[in-house]
């Protein structure tokens, strides 16, 4: 099953996460105003194919596509948006963010197909919005019911054809791991929805599942298992609906993160296989050699969409959602003793982006008490930068529950490539600042415990690079300056730039 619309296979974000200067800027620091230019550029330079203008969160330019059009019209004159490439607008979530918000957004769709039409383009060019956090059906729904009650709107003054744009298509973004491995249960009720309002069904969905936030809040485990029942359940959906899904996954450099960057891209298309399209957030653009990156992508364009999609049987299902609750369970436990560290760390790392105030997924009732923590970013650079990677936390445990329950061959046979990741976080941990931090405090021994398990699971660690031992250096001055109350910021961006990602 396909649909008529080319599927991007790589989307560019603007997630804060590089180290590095850019290639084409004079600083890591990216304004608002210079995000049109870094569009153009992804698109042209780097050969990606989508780019999401993000109004989740952060500041954004509200006119970007009267900006692209007059700055770079020759290009995408004969590079058209909405036909060859994409914009893709993340919404301001209502129940989150408001203030006009969500209505300015709706008026930035409105007004770039009035424009496109005006200058002969015959194409909308934007035509689709990813809505954050959607847990319901009815929050998909009634945001493209709002917006068909804005298109409505008609006056003499605000000029509008019968032409333009009347509907959007929804992308939803799940991000917590019981919405992810339930999403089609999700899809089921908008389908039963959007018909019944619309009087049509969706030609094709793109569900999109986050990897960082779920990670945050329950570990890294258990997110890369319930993403694979939901690729799993995907398929079942489209084979029963006969509707093309088209997943996508919000991937980052990091393991914990998604663990994709331009020399892992192989990798990341075998551990999800079924995947339509994968985010290209900044460490991967601009912390890695530009000719890796273009190459990388263009290996994504090309390779990505023919992955199938590994089948999980219902059987198997109920024994991965035993696996994901012990995981789940040791790292929430551990998590929330440890947040005033974290808290304490994330004060000094180096903004990229410009950001209006968050309130994190722990910020909202999710069975972790009253604990707030740093978005995922932050939150991976803070543990990173004392060598105590985030993916550490409840794995060792996890991994010696199930080899007393006989369950880790069903772990590595769906979590494809975690011995690779574990080898490459424990390369990043600093045993001595990890062991020093476990004589005082008990959580972070629980940690300890965490990383010698999964050293014996691992049969050791490899020889490290002279990178990784300069990076374990770096560290150890973070933690004795941290804990002199000196300003550590200078040397966690020395450790970002060796270990290819701020966090």
């Amino acid at each position: 099953m396909t649909s008529k619309r080319t599927i991007p296979a790589t989307m560019v974000t603007q997630h804060p996460d590089h180290a590095h200067t850019p290639y084409w800027h004079y600083r890591p620091f990216i304004s608002t105003q210079e995000e049109p230019r870094e569009l153009y550029l992804s698109f042209k330079e780097l050969g990606a194919s989508e780019y999401k203008w993000d109004w989740e969160g952060k500041l954004v330019d509200e006119a970007v596509l009267e900006r692209i059009l007059s700055e770079y019209y020759d290009y995408f004159k004969e590079t058209q948006i909405g036909r060859d490439k994409f914009i893709t607008f993340r919404l301001p979530n209502p129940k989150v963010e408001t203030e006009y918000r969500l209505g300015r957004a709706f008026m930035g769709i409105l007004a770039a197909s009035g424009l496109a039409k005006s200058i002969g383009l015959k194409n909308n060019p934007l035509f689709e919005v990813i809505l954050p956090m959607t847990e319901s059906a009815k929050e998909m729904y009634d945001i493209q019911d709002a917006f068909r009650e804005m298109a409505a709107l008609r006056h003499p003054l605000l000029k509008r054809g019968d032409e333009d744009i009347n509907h959007i298509e929804m992308i939803p973004l799940f991000e917590d791991i019981e919405t992810i491995s339930h999403s089609d249960e999700i899809l089921e009720e908008y389908l039963k929805m959007h018909k019944k309002g619309f009087g049509f069904e969706p030609e094709y969905m793109r569900p999109y599942v986050a990897r960082s936030d779920p990670a945050l809040n329950a570990g890294i485990v258990p997110t890369v298992l319930a993403i694979k029942i939901a690729l799993s359940r995907y398929d079942d959906f489209s084979k029963r609906h006969g509707i093309p899904l088209h997943p996508m996954i919000g991937a980052a450099a990091l393991p914990f993160r998604g663990g994709i960057s331009p020399w892992t891209v192989d990798a990341f298309m075998n551990e999800y296989a079924g995947m339509r399209t994968t985010t290209i957030q900044s460490a991967f653009r601009y912390d890695f050699p530009k000719k890796d990156v273009i190459e990388a992508l263009q290996k994504l364009e090309s390779n990505l969409q023919k992955t199938n999609v590994r089948k999980i049987s219902k059987a198997e299902e109920a024994e991965i959602r035993v696996i994901m609750q012990i995981f789940s369970d040791i790292y929430q436990s551990t998590i929330v003793k440890i947040a005033p560290q974290i808290n304490e760390i994330s004060k000094f790392i180096p903004k990229r982006r410009e950001r209006v105030q968050h309130v994190g997924l722990f910020g909202y009732s999710r069975g972790i008490g009253e604990v707030k923590l740093p978005r995922a970013i932050t939150f991976t650079a803070s543990l990173y930068s004392i060598g105590v990677p985030p993916e550490l936390i409840g794995t060792g445990r996890g991994l010696k529950a199930l080899k007393a329950r006989h369950m880790t061959d069903l772990l590595e046979k769906h979590y494809i490539n975690i011995r690779t990741d574990l080898m490459n976080v424990l390369k990043y941990t600093n045993f001595d600042v990890l062991t020093d931090l476990a004589k005082t405090n008990s959580s972070f021994s629980e940690i300890l415990i965490d990383a010698r398990a999964i050293e014996s699971y691992l049969g050791g660690v490899d020889t490290l690079t002279p990178e990784e031992i300069e990076h374990s250096r770096i560290t150890s001055q973070i933690y004795t300056q941290l804990k002199d109350g000196d300003d550590i910021t200078p040397l966690i961006e020395k450790a970002a730039l060796l270990r290819r990602s701020i966090g």
